[in-house]
């Protein structure tokens, strides 16, 4: 039976290796895969696997073609939006459309569970200082989590393009291990998701390299 996934903010640089790696792995798998300026991803144009559409996460009625008719959906970009008012969106449209399934990208620290040096640089380039209720992506992370959704929150450690894919899984509760992670790695945990749905279900999850562990800068 054909999975069928949207993929909100496809041309990013980490959708784009998920893509690949499920168009070339998995041929039974369907990818609506939406965004901006969809002349972007021309060169997926005529691929039998692939629907491109044309669309903004702000639209409602975009966001609708999307997301209708899909097994899993996968926002590939982490919200900034004022309130972030796209989570909301997101979560409001898969409701209407019975779609269950989130993977929902995020970044570290919005527990304020990176210690140490790092974890103080962290503070200060993604939150001011400190981290507050009302800092977007934490609101995000909120709305994710309260929703009847079926989710998985990635909080994203600094990315790199290292070939690697080496990272080490943290839960909600614990400190985050490492400080960095290759985008192919954060491409092999979502497409592990997407082979199997049961994984990570219902769970805020970091990953990074471990080697970069004490680092007190990101390493590129």
């Amino acid at each position: 039976m054909t999975k069928n996934v949207a993929i909100i903010g496809a041309n990013g640089q980490i959708a784009r290796l998920v893509e690949d790696k499920l168009l070339n792995e998995d041929k039974d798998i369907h990818l609506t895969l939406m965004l901006r300026n969809a002349s972007r991803l021309d060169y997926l144009k005529g691929n039998s696997q692939v629907t491109i559409i044309d669309g903004d996460a702000s639209s409602k009625v975009d966001l609708h073609k999307a997301i209708k008719g899909q097994d899993i959906v996968y926002v590939a970009f982490v919200d900034h939006s004022n309130g972030a008012e796209l989570t909301q969106k997101i979560v409001k449209v898969m409701d209407e459309e019975g779609v269950k399934r989130l993977i929902s990208s995020n970044i570290l620290g919005i527990y304020d569970e990176v210690p140490g040096a790092f974890g103080d640089f962290n503070r200060n380039a993604c939150f001011n200082g400190q981290v507050h209720d009302d800092d977007i992506v934490v609101l995000s992370d909120k709305y994710v989590e309260d929703s009847d959704l079926d989710y998985t929150v990635l909080r994203l450690a600094w990315l790199n393009d290292r070939p690697d894919t080496n990272y080490t899984i943290t839960h909600k509760g614990e400190e985050y291990v490492g400080v960095s992670v290759s985008r192919r790695a954060c491409a092999d945990v979502i497409s592990k998701i997407i082979e199997d749905p049961t994984k990570w279900s219902h769970e805020s999850i970091g990953f990074a390299d471990p080697a970069t562990q004490g680092f007190s800068r990101p390493v590129y």
